[in-house]
C-alpha cells in the first residue's frame, strides 16, 4: 500500500509540473507574439542602406547621364505656321485593350480630329465602362487619365467636348451616324477621301480603334507639326487623375528615401506577344498550353500568318523572344550592379508567374514592386468603392430520384459493373483562382467572368503606376520592346517619354539577337562566364545607351509606334554643342542628328543647370572601394569611353577571343 501510495504522489507532482510548464509556455507565447511584426520589403531595405533619408554619391560609370544626349532637349511647341481651328463635325470612338494601346490610340485619335478639323469628343476606354463593375465615381476615361487637364492642354489645337450634344445622342443610340473601324496604319489620305465627306455630311461619325492605333506612327515631313501635336498629347495633355499622381510620386519618394539610385525593370512577359512570336517552349506545364491557345486563335484571326508550332529557341535566337528574368540579372551583373541594387518590378501582369523573378531575386536582394511599396490601403483607396462581387460557391448538384437512378443501373451494361465514381468534392476558392484553370477541363477558354473583368480595369491603375515609376527611374531596362508586332508595347513608350524629357538618362535597349549570341557562348556555366564574355556583354549595353541605340531604336520601334522614338520631330539641339550630322536611313528618313537649334530661353536654363550640377557630391565610398576592386583586374570603363570607330560586330569575334583565355587570363 505504501509503495502505491508514493506512485501516486509522484504521478500527481509530474502531471503538476507539466500543468505549470504549459502554463508558462503559453504565456510566453502570447507575450512575444505582440512584438512581431509582418515582413516588409521597404523596411528590409534598411539593413542594406543606412544613410536613410541622405543622398550619396553614385558610380557614374553605372548611373551617370549619356554625354554624348545632354545636348537633346525636349521641344514639341510648333514651329510653322498652325492654321486656326474650325469644325466640320463631332468625333466620337471606342478604345479597345489595354494601357499601350489606350496611350497610343489616344494621341492618334487627337492627331486625326485636327487634319479633320472635327470637334473631339472625349473617347471611351472600353476596359473602364461601367459594365466592368468600376466605382461609380468614374467614367471611362477619368477613371485614368484627367478630363479637365486633357481639354485645357489642348485648347489650342484641337476642340474637345465631354458628350456629343443631346441632339445628337438620341440619334447615336438609333445608330443613325457612319461608323469606321480603321487600321493602325491607316494613312492621312484614307481619312481624308474616305471619312472627311462622310463627317461634313452627317457632321458626326464614330471609330472603333482595336489595333492600339488609327494613324500610321511615320508621316511625311510635311505633316510634321501633326507629329509634334502627338508629343505634346502623350507628354503633356494625357497625365493621369490626381490619385493616381500622387500615390506614383510617392512610390518614387519611397525609393529615393534609401539614398541609392534605383533601376526600373520591364519583363514584357505579355501572352498575346508571346503567342504572336512563337514563344511557347520556353516555358513549362501550363503556360505551354496557353500560349499555344492563344496562338492557334491568332491564326483562325488572320493575325499570325504562320504555323502553330514553331521552334521557341529557334525564334529566341533571332530576338523574336524576350530576354528572361535570370538572363537579365546576368546582364545587369556583368555590367557591375551590386547585389544591393535596388530593381523595380514593373508590368500589372507577367505571364509565367514569380517563379520566373526567382533567378533574378536570387542574384539581386531588393527587388521590389507596387505591392512591397504601397500598403492594401493605399491601393484599394486608389481603385475607389466597388460593389462587391457575388459569392461564387460551389453548389452541389441536385441529389436523383430513385427512377433516375434505376434508369442508369439498367443503362450500365453488362456485369460486373465497374465501381461507380467517387462523389463529387467542393471546387475551393484557390482552385478557380487565375486565368489558367479552364485548360485542364475544357477545350475552349471560357469568357472573361465578371471578376476578371474588373481585374482587367484594375490593370489599366497598375500600369500607370509602374509608368511613372520607370520614367522616372534613374535606369530603365526592358526585356521586349521593339519586338516587331504591330501593337505598341509598354517599355517602348516609356523610351520613348524618357528619351523625350531626358535623352542623357540611362535608358538600355539592348538586341535581343546578340544578346541570345552572347548566352548561347555560356548557356552550360552561365552563372562563371570568363571574363572576355562580361567585357563584350558590357560594351553591347554601352552601346545601347548611345546613339547607336537610338539608331536600332529609329528603324525598329518607330514604324510601330511613333511615340517609341519621338525624335527629331520632337526634339531641338543646345547650340553649343558641335551640331550631330543627320543620319538617314534607306528610305530617307532621319534616324538621328537633324534636329534644330533650342530656343536661347532653354540654351539659359541648361547653362543654369550645368553650373548647379558642378557642385555633385563624389561618389561614395563604397562605390569608390568597389571601383579600385574592379580596377585591379581590369581597365575602368564608362559608356563614354567606347572608341568612336568599333567593329561592326564584337560577337562575330567572341569566339577567338574566349579560345586564348586560357593564355592570358590568371582568373580563369
Amino acid at each position: 500500500m505504501a509503495f502505491k501510495s508514493k506512485i501516486k504522489w509522484v504521478a500527481l507532482f509530474v502531471l503538476t509540473l507539466s500543468l505549470g510548464s504549459l502554463t508558462v509556455h503559453l504565456s510566453l507565447t502570447k507575450f512575444s507574439s505582440m512584438n512581431l511584426v509582418q515582413y516588409s520589403a521597404k523596411e528590409a531595405l534598411s539593413h542594406d542602406f543606412p544613410y536613410i533619408g541622405s543622398p550619396v554619391g553614385r558610380n557614374k560609370r553605372l548611373w551617370g547621364a549619356v554625354r554624348s544626349l545632354e545636348s537633346l532637349q525636349p521641344y514639341a511647341n510648333p514651329r510653322n505656321g498652325y492654321p486656326g481651328k474650325t469644325s466640320n463635325g463631332f468625333i466620337y470612338a471606342k478604345i479597345f485593350g489595354g494601357f499601350e494601346k489606350i496611350r497610343s490610340s489616344i494621341c492618334d485619335l487627337v492627331t486625326i480630329s485636327r487634319l479633320l478639323n472635327a470637334t473631339l469628343v472625349i473617347p471611351e476606354i472600353q476596359e473602364s465602362t461601367r459594365s466592368k463593375g468600376i466605382s461609380y465615381k468614374f467614367k471611362s476615361f477619368s477613371y485614368l487619365y484627367d478630363e479637365e487637364q486633357f481639354i485645357a492642354s489642348l485648347k489650342n489645337d484641337v476642340n474637345i467636348i465631354k458628350s456629343l450634344p443631346e441632339y445628337f445622342k438620341s440619334a447615336r443610340r438609333r445608330s443613325e451616324f457612319p461608323t469606321f473601324k480603321p487600321k493602325s496604319s491607316a494613312s492621312p489620305n484614307y481619312y481624308v477621301k474616305e471619312i472627311l465627306p462622310s463627317l461634313k455630311k452627317a457632321k458626326v461619325v464614330g471609330l472603333i480603334i482595336m489595333d492600339g492605333g488609327c494613324l500610321q506612327p511615320i508621316l511625311p515631313p510635311i505633316l510634321s507639326e501633326f507629329q509634334r501635336l502627338r508629343c505634346r498629347v502623350a507628354f503633356h495633355a494625357l497625365q493621369f487623375r490626381p490619385e493616381i499622381q500622387i500615390l506614383g510620386l510617392r512610390m518614387v519618394e519611397r525609393l529615393r528615401a534609401w539614398g541609392q539610385p534605383f533601376l526600373a525593370y520591364h519583363p514584357g512577359l505579355v501572352r498575346d506577344t508571346l503567342a504572336y512570336h512563337g514563344c511557347a517552349e520556353l516555358f513549362q506545364d501550363v503556360h505551354t498550353e496557353l500560349i499555344q491557345y492563344r496562338r492557334e486563335q491568332m491564326i483562325k484571326q488572320g493575325i499570325v500568318n504562320d504555323e502553330l508550332s514553331v521552334e521557341s529557341h529557334i525564334r529566341r535566337e533571332n530576338g523574336s523572344c524576350p530576354l528572361m528574368p535570370e538572363e537579365v540579372g546576368l546582364l545587369l551583373r556583368a555590367m557591375g550592379y551590386p547585389s544591393n541594387t535596388i530593381i523595380y518590378v514593373a508590368g500589372s501582369q507577367t505571364f509565367g508567374g514569380q517563379r520566373l523573378l526567382i533567378p533574378l531575386r536570387a542574384m539581386f536582394a531588393n527587388v521590389v514592386d507596387r505591392t512591397s511599396l504601397c500598403s492594401k490601403t493605399e491601393l484599394s483607396d486608389l481603385v475607389g468603392p466597388e460593389t462587391p462581387p457575388s459569392p461564387d460557391v460551389f453548389k452541389m448538384p441536385n441529389p436523383k430520384s430513385e427512377e433516375q437512378l434505376k434508369e442508369e443501373w439498367n443503362r450500365a451494361g453488362p456485369r460486373p459493373r465497374p465501381l461507380p465514381p467517387p462523389p463529387d468534392r467542393p471546387v475551393y476558392q484557390h482552385e478557380k483562382e487565375g486565368w489558367y484553370a479552364w485548360i485542364t477541363e475544357n477545350d475552349k477558354e471560357p469568357n472573361p467572368s465578371p471578376m476578371d473583368l474588373r481585374m482587367q480595369a484594375h490593370r489599366l491603375l497598375w500600369d500607370a503606376l509602374d509608368y511613372i515609376v520607370s520614367v522616372e527611374a534613374d535606369a530603365f531596362f526592358p526585356c521586349f520592346h521593339s519586338d516587331g508586332s504591330r501593337w505598341p508595347d509598354f517599355s517602348g513608350l516609356v523610351i520613348g517619354q524618357r528619351l523625350y524629357e531626358r535623352a542623357s538618362s540611362r535608358t538600355y535597349r539592348p538586341d535581343r539577337k546578340k544578346i541570345a549570341e552572347l548566352f548561347n557562348v555560356i548557356r552550360d556555366d552561365m552563372y562563371h562566364p570568363k571574363r572576355n564574355w562580361i567585357l563584350s556583354a558590357r560594351e553591347h549595353l554601352n552601346r545601347s545607351l548611345s546613339e547607336e541605340g537610338l539608331i536600332r531604336q529609329s528603324l525598329l520601334s518607330k514604324p510601330t509606334s511613333f511615340l517609341s522614338h519621338p525624335i527629331p520631330e520632337c526634339s531641338c539641339r543646345i547650340s553649343s554643342v558641335e551640331i550631330t550630322k543627320p543620319i538617314k536611313g534607306k528610305d530617307g528618313r532621319i534616324l538621328f542628328g537633324g534636329e534644330p537649334e533650342c530656343p536661347k530661353w532653354m540654351q539659359s536654363a541648361r547653362a543654369e543647370k550645368a553650373r548647379t550640377n558642378e557642385t555633385e557630391p563624389a561618389e561614395d565610398e563604397n562605390d569608390v572601394a568597389e571601383k579600385a576592386r574592379t580596377n585591379e583586374t581590369e581597365p575602368a570603363e564608362d559608356e563614354n569611353d567606347v572608341p568612336e570607330q568599333l567593329e561592326p560586330d564584337v560577337i562575330s569575334s567572341l569566339t577567338s577571343l574566349i579560345d586564348h583565355d586560357e593564355e592570358w587570363d590568371p582568373n580563369d
